[in-house]
């Protein structure tokens, strides 16, 4: 454990696995107290808060459907009430719809954009009122963000592309009350929604200059840079991390 983030207060959405759930880790590991959200896996959930409290750190989990504009403003409510504070918000949760053209369908679009879109612009909204000097907000785009490189994909890519302008625009907004803001784009990263040895997994090696899926701690670990002391000066940045996909 470095103690980079000591004493730091953390949120981080849709944590219960894969990306956030290592994302959370990491922070704790760094002495961040860590509070995640989840929608269905309560026992994961759990589980990943009793990792973090077997770290010496505070740690809670919040049931929240991030489509949900009350609960995202609740969750962050609820989190800054119980460590006194915010001071990292990490907005992770995310859904993937794909389909084609003449495929997607009204419900697929509303709820992309809430979850995707609306509900980082809200969590964002709601966590700056808690958060001082030396703030933090990140979010977790995708590297098919500025890149598309087959079908089925828009959808998914036009939610994740709107978080870069949300970002840029932020940065200007927060940055004289020293808060920054910025955006982590991880490529084909091995959890249980694109594992590395799924059907999929060798088309998207085959786009990689390192052919080579990355690890949900590898996306922790540039997170928790961004999150400490040394990312002071980072701020309105698209950091992508996809072993060269998009090189």
């Amino acid at each position: 454990m470095s103690g980079l983030l000591q004493g730091k207060r953390a949120l981080v959405t849709g944590a219960s696995r894969g990306i956030g759930a290592a994302i959370a880790r990491r922070l704790a590991a760094d002495g961040a107290d860590v509070a995640i959200t989840y929608e269905r896996s309560t026992e994961a959930a759990e589980a990943v808060v009793a990792e973090l409290k077997a770290l010496d750190r505070r740690a809670l989990a919040i049931k929240a459907d991030s489509a949900d504009p009350a609960a995202v403003r609740a969750v962050v409510d609820q989190a800054a009430q119980a460590f006194g504070g915010l001071d990292i918000l990490v907005n992770n949760a995310g859904i993937f719809r794909a389909g084609s053209l003449d495929d997607i369908t009204l419900d697929d679009i509303d709820a992309t954009l809430a979850v995707n879109v609306r509900a980082v612009i809200v969590a964002s909204q709601a966590a700056a009122r808690h958060m001082g000097d030396g703030g933090r907000i990140i979010s977790i785009g995708s590297n098919l963000a500025s890149r598309v490189p087959d079908a089925g994909k828009s959808l998914y890519s036009m939610s994740k592309s709107a978080l870069i302008a949300w970002t840029q625009g932020l940065a200007r907004d927060l940055g004289g009350r020293g808060i920054t803001v910025n955006i982590v784009h991880p490529g084909s990263t091995d959890t249980d929604m694109n594992p590395a040895a799924g059907a999929h997994a060798e088309a998207q090696r085959s786009r990689m200059a390192i052919p080579r899926y990355g690890r949900a701690e590898d996306v922790a670990e540039l997170v928790a840079f961004v999150a400490g002391p040394a990312g002071r000066s980072i701020n309105g940045a698209g950091l992508t991390i996809d072993g060269g996909a998009n090189a």
